[in-house]
């Protein structure tokens, strides 16, 4: 398979922790053509959508050692048409570019992207678990969403709970989440005149009640063509409430629950409907707080803890789409050419 990684800059890769690494390093192990772009290094020219990519070198020995194949990882520089790949895995960083979105609209039917990127303009800001129906509301804790100060004072005034969270609504990474408590309200306006700001440039952020146990640290479970495939659980650093280990968290093995998985059960159908094939639940005392679309990361620190490998279950899986779209093609073609020899003479 021709495979490309839309992701953010190959030096910036933390070789030890960085999940995408392992995901490209699964594919190139097993002989695919691995190509790797930012969406920066997207272009257009006589109307085809074009990357500016890099190509690890056919031929190399791929070392079992991740960090040693990023070290020794060797390249060629190519301008190649994005609809020549099989897969392509979306993998850059938050914020979501959605001109990047823009460029690859013209090969979304040709191509097998992860995430798609429909799902990704659904699901790239907070509101996604916000707005979710049925069974799966269930699981959200109770979220206000909105720049109106007036009526974000009165959610705080009016909470049975002594505590809510606020946090902006494009945040990333544990950035700007902070507990509000009513008993210190009167800093709550100056807060939001901070985080929603004025007139054009104004931002939208969420109030959402506080979770008993969030203390205590959150789990962080990957869901994979929308079943759990393992999960850790963040333990944040003393006198820190945020368990992202960008904020100082440490992570600790976890065995999923019976209330996670009937959690898993409701929210995966909705994935898998809008495209969003692999992504990371983030989970507080059987609540689901967000879910990461746009490269959520985990899949060093699981495999370490429990032994395992899950970047080749993700691998299995693209494999497992391509090779299916490919014999559906084959056998179309094949009954074309049954219909065009029936109206030729013998």
């Amino acid at each position: 398979m021709h495979i490309c990684f839309i992701m953010y800059p190959w030096e910036k890769v933390t070789p030890d922790t960085d999940t995408t690494l392992r995901l490209v390093h699964e594919c190139a192990a097993r002989g695919h053509t691995v190509a790797i772009t930012t969406t920066s290094g997207l272009t257009i020219r006589d109307s085809i959508v074009y990357g500016f990519c890099q190509v690890i070198k056919k031929g190399q020995k791929i070392s079992d050692n991740i960090p040693r194949f990023y070290r020794q990882a060797e390249f060629q520089k190519r301008r190649l048409p994005m609809a020549g790949f099989d897969v392509i895995f979306m993998r850059a960083n938050p914020p979501l570019d959605n001109l990047a979105l823009n460029f690859l609209d013209s090969i979304k039917n040709d191509t097998l992207i992860v995430n798609d990127i429909e799902g990704l303009r659904m699901a790239n800001n907070k509101l996604y678990t916000a707005s979710m129906e049925g069974v799966a509301s269930e699981y959200i804790p109770a979220t206000h969403v909105s720049k109106n100060r007036d009526y974000l004072q009165r959610v705080l005034e009016e909470s049975s709970s002594e505590k809510m969270i606020l946090k902006p609504l494009n945040g990333f990474g544990g950035h700007g989440v902070i507990v509000i408590e009513k008993s210190a309200r009167q800093n709550f306006r100056s807060l939001l005149d901070f985080y929603i700001g004025t007139g054009d440039q104004s931002n939208y952020v969420i109030l959402q009640d506080y979770i008993e146990g969030a203390e205590e640290g959150d789990k962080r479970i990957l869901m994979l063509n929308g079943e759990p495939i393992g999960a850790m659980k963040r333990v944040p650093a003393k006198d820190e409430f945020r368990s992202n280990v960008h904020a100082g968290g440490t992570v600790v093995r976890h065995s999923i629950t019976k209330e996670e998985r009937r959690l898993c059960v409701a929210i995966g159908p909705k994935l898998v409907r809008d495209g969003l094939y692999f992504t990371g639940l983030d989970v507080i005392g059987n609540k689901l707080v967000e879910v990461n679309v746009l490269s959520p990361g985990g899949i060093m620190r699981i495999n370490k803890l429990n032994r395992v490998r899950l970047q080749r279950h993700v691998v299995d899986f693209v494999e497992n789409i391509v090779t299916s779209k490919d014999f559906v093609l084959q056998r179309k073609n094949a009954f074309r050419r049954a219909v065009e020899d029936a109206n030729i003479e013998h």
